[in-house]
């Protein structure tokens, strides 16, 4: 059974491009590249990861795929494509050629406009996407979970997944929204959800694991067993957490359930969501 991290990044730090990494994130303002991530995935149990695009553009990919194809333990890529483009297919029949590439993600929570997915534009391009397999991983701050249920149902057979657990506000103890709004979405069977960044949404410098106790305990009851899966949010979970603290908490979490079980959210969710070789 591959054991998978879901959820990293690289990059070669960009300070404008990057502006996202303020001076408050200080110690992700450098470059992060294969070599950096590997050594953290061994001393983990970890065999292998997927890489989630952090910047928007085809550069990204670019650099992106490069890393994939030069390293056999990155096992897939989620990429960047403009969705409401008028060439969107011929886009994504291109990307079909690199067999890492497995979906794509826009990065809705900075929108402005904090509907944008059920724009017609933005939906024509999502729609197209399960022609050719691809998965798409949603990334969104928690008032836009109102919009994600009409969002997923107009594709049920498109496979989604939320990242982030969609950002609840775990520094001020609030759920009761975010919760209603995630067992709403759980409830379509094309919906997956990614146990990673939470670390990031807690009080950097005072958290502790009993924090998020509540928090993934709504995520198992909602979405069940099978439809959830690490991911570090590497390097970013850097700012709160090492890898391996972040790691323990969900290690701990999840000691508790069978081994079949933990295999499924460790890495067999993420190789079948993604279709990993």
């Amino acid at each position: 059974m591959p054991r998978i991290d879901a959820h990293q990044h690289f990059w070669k730090f960009d300070p404008l491009r990057d502006s996202w990494i303020t001076d408050d994130m200080a110690v992700i303002q450098k470059d992060f590249m294969p070599a950096d991530l590997q050594p953290l995935l061994a001393a983990n149990g970890l065999d292998g990861s997927v890489i989630v695009q952090s910047a928007q553009s085809d550069e990204e990919n670019d650099f992106q795929l490069a890393n994939a194809a030069e390293n056999d333990f990155i096992k897939g890529v989620v990429g960047w494509i403009d969705l409401q483009s008028h060439h969107v297919e011929s886009r994504l029949m291109y990307y079909k050629q690199f067999k890492k590439m497995k979906g794509f993600r826009h990065v809705l929570q900075g929108e402005t406009d904090r509907a944008l997915m059920l724009k017609p534009a933005f939906k024509r391009g999502v729609g197209i996407l399960e022609k050719f397999g691809f998965t798409y991983d949603i990334l969104i701050f928690p008032d836009q979970l109102q919009y994600i249920p009409a969002f997923v149902a107009a594709f049920p057979n498109q496979p989604f997944i939320i990242d982030h657990i969609a950002k609840p506000l775990i520094i001020d103890r609030k759920m009761e929204d975010w919760k209603k709004d995630m067992q709403a979405v759980a409830g379509f069977e094309n919906v997956y959800c990614k146990i990673s960044g939470m670390v990031t949404e807690a009080d950097w410098k005072k958290w502790k694991p009993v924090d998020f106790k509540p928090y993934l305990d709504v995520i198992v009851e909602a979405f069940g067993i099978k439809r959830i899966m690490f991911g570090s949010d590497w390097p970013v979970c850097l700012v709160a957490a090492s890898y391996s603290e972040m790691m323990n908490i969900v290690n701990d979490y999840f000691s508790s359930f069978s081994q079949n079980e933990q295999d499924l959210f460790f890495g067999n969710n993420a190789t079948s969501f993604y279709k990993l070789v």
